[in-house]
């Protein structure tokens, strides 16, 4: 029997690629003739729009006061780091080409897949080692200009 393909974590993967590819192509040409700041202020609104809206339809509000202080504390340190993220990424952006600026970016994959290991104490096979490594290749060489 088949599972509901809505609570699919590779569904939802590949659709967060789907969609990080199309912002990285929305992006590069939305930034031509913007400062990249103010690009990812207008994304970051957008953001916070659809989120909302999400939580409306859904009904997934939660009381601030019922989550916890943990919680907030890394929810905190989450958003601070997709900020500082996505003010990088815009600036590489308006600096560089679509196509070798999101591999880079990719290497998010490799670099989650090491702290995943360190912080979070993740196993991972020695088959997974070797497809994290040639993700890192694939981004470097995708990235380089020759």
């Amino acid at each position: 029997m088949i599972g509901n393909p809505l609570s699919s974590w590779q569904l939802w993967a590949c659709l967060s690629a789907a969609f990080a590819a199309l912002t990285a192509i929305f992006a590069k040409i939305g930034v031509e003739g913007v400062g990249s700041d103010f690009a990812t202020f207008v994304r970051t609104i957008v953001v916070v729009l659809a989120s909302g809206a999400l939580l409306a339809v859904t009904g997934g509000w939660q009381p601030p006061g019922s989550v916890p202080a943990r919680s907030w504390l890394f929810l905190l340190l989450s958003g601070l780091g997709t900020g500082a993220s996505w003010l990088c990424y815009f600036r590489a952006l308006k600096l560089g080409d679509a196509s070798r600026v999101a591999p880079i970016d990719k290497l998010s994959v490799v670099l989650v897949a090491v702290f995943g290991a360190v912080i979070l104490g993740e196993r991972l096979s020695a088959a997974n080692w070797i497809g994290v490594l040639l993700i890192a290749a694939g981004a470097v060489l995708a990235a380089w200009k020759g």
